[in-house]
């Protein structure tokens, strides 16, 4: 998939996530790609913020955090972590938190570790928790084990092997940078 922007009296393209499947299936009716990166995000925003179709607002969070992967280390990468922070605060439906936290991890947004541990421990929503505690071990984040463990309590069985298999993913990792003398894993997937 190829971004193509207007930026310095000049059209500008970008290749983002060549091979990923997902750019395929992303609807994009309202040609949100072909916008600068700031109106888009401003769309973007305004469909998640006020959307009542989920549907709208998943697509949405898709093309805010594609945003951020061609604005490392920038003000609109802030902004979208900031965005992705409000949906597990504020939306209502568990399959769009469900992106939101899969963005977090796959921007690596490090910063918003803490929002993925409080959805992880207290959303109602379970599909959510599943996804916060799943990137929570893609982003390799080993200070979050501890708090991992309480969520063993959680009556959901899909929830408590999700956090199984993470705290186990977790660990082995944990094992091979010791063993290898400085094994660091990639920063992310």
């Amino acid at each position: 998939m190829y971004v193509s922007w207007y930026y310095n009296n000049a059209y500008v393209s970008y290749t983002i996530f060549p091979d990923l499947e997902m750019n395929n299936i992303i609807l994009d009716e309202g040609k949100l790609r072909d916008l600068p990166f700031r109106h888009r995000l401003d769309k973007c925003t305004l469909i998640i913020k006020n959307e009542t179709d989920e549907s709208l607002r998943w697509d949405a969070v898709w093309l805010a955090g594609e945003i951020a992967e061609l604005n490392p280390n920038t003000p609109l990468f802030d902004e979208v972590a900031e965005l992705m922070t409000w949906i597990l605060k504020n939306d209502d439906n568990g399959v769009v938190k469900h992106e939101a936290c899969y963005q977090i991890a796959a921007r690596n947004m490090r910063n918003k570790i803490p929002d993925l541990i409080e959805t992880a421990l207290n959303d109602t929503s379970v599909i959510a928790k599943h996804e916060a505690i799943e990137s929570l071990g893609l982003m390799r984040a080993f200070d979050s084990k501890d708090l991992l463990l309480k969520v063993m309590n959680d009556p959901d069985s899909s929830v408590k092997e999700t956090v199984a298999f993470v705290l186990k993913r977790l660990d082995r990792l944990a094992k091979l940078e010791t063993k290898n003398n400085g094994y660091k894993p990639s920063s992310i997937i």
